[in-house]
């Protein structure tokens, strides 16, 4: 069936039916714009075992107030606290969940705005699969869960109604997911078959603006590119460049003192020279002495130049 130009008329509940298979469940369709809420489910899966915990909150943008969690199993459609379900603020909380909980879930205001409709399904055997669009490149784990945890969890993993492998583990990793890895996946356990779950592959990098790391959206809508890059620093560490500050300044101070050395013991050469090249050729002068004496400064040895104490020493020829 077409519906070939949608409005507003035309959201609803729709179901369809086969003459030999029977009836399929309802699925709401909502008509509009963009979505102005999503419907947030953690953990990030739409199937669940029995007597497991499922939080369901509603992330509005401008707000969520006069927004509720409502749901439509077995054809009936209530809203949470309504026999199923406690509210706690802006969450409804499912402490122990029963087959019954299973149907389609929803965010919806007080006006009529619909959000995104969730699937869930709580049964025996599930498959492990994220609600959120998988970007590419990333890996994935599906997770083949039974609750009674045999000892034997091996498992078949089909795509599309396709065989793909068995697993021991009865985990089966995507290292890089591509586009192609997107369609419709179920498992196969000893202790029966799970609930096909479909899995959407992204090709770009997203942020949830709603969300904190333990948060998963249900809404597409609610996802946006991510803007943000890694920053590359030009400025290296401080610890790279302190531990070359003290050699530095050794290497400066050894060269002062040695300079200084040099130019003493010029000075002392300078003074022996004129010294011994006096006026009267009958005078030999014995110029003072200049000796050496080592000082140490830390871990290098400088050498200063003082002239010896005592008279000169004169005697004629």
């Amino acid at each position: 069936m077409t519906i070939p130009a949608v409005n507003k008329s035309d959201e609803g509940l729709y179901s369809c039916r086969h003459p030999e298979l029977g009836r399929s469940p309802e699925s709401w369709m909502t008509v509009t714009g963009q979505s102005p809420g999503s419907l947030i489910v953690r953990p990030n899966r739409r199937q669940f075992l029995e007597y497991e915990s499922v939080s369901l909150r509603c992330e509005v943008q401008g707000g969520s107030t006069g927004w509720g969690v409502k749901r439509n199993s077995s054809g009936k459609r209530t809203e949470c606290g309504d026999g199923w379900g406690r509210v706690d603020g802006t969450n409804c909380n499912i402490s122990s969940t029963k087959s019954t909980d299973s149907g389609v879930y929803w965010c919806q205001s007080e006006s009529g705005e619909h959000s995104s409709t969730v699937n869930i399904t709580v049964t025996d055997v599930i498959l492990e699969i994220p609600i959120l669009p998988v970007a590419e490149g990333n890996s994935v784990t599906l997770s083949c869960r039974h609750k009674e945890t045999p000892s034997d969890l091996t498992a078949d993993f089909y795509k599309d109604g396709s065989f793909i492998k068995t697993e021991s583990t009865g985990e089966m990793t995507i290292p890089a997911v591509s586009q192609s890895a997107e369609g419709w996946y179920s498992c196969r356990h000893s202790k029966g078959n799970s609930p096909k779950s479909w899995m959407n592959v992204t090709d770009y990098p997203f942020d949830f603006q709603a969300s904190t790391s333990s948060t998963h959206s249900s809404s597409i809508p609610s996802l946006a590119p991510s803007s943000s890059k890694p920053s590359l620093s030009s400025t290296p560490p401080s610890s790279t460049s302190s531990p070359l500050l003290l050699p530095l300044a050794l290497s400066g101070m050894a060269g002062l003192f040695i300079s200084l050395t040099i130019l003493l013991l010029m000075f002392c050469y300078r003074k022996r020279t004129k010294g011994a090249m006096t006026s009267d050729p009958r005078e030999v002068t014995y110029a003072e002495d200049c000796t050496e004496t080592p000082l140490l400064l830390d871990t290098v040895i400088i050498y200063s130049v003082r002239p010896a104490v005592g008279p000169s020493k004169r005697g004629r020829v």
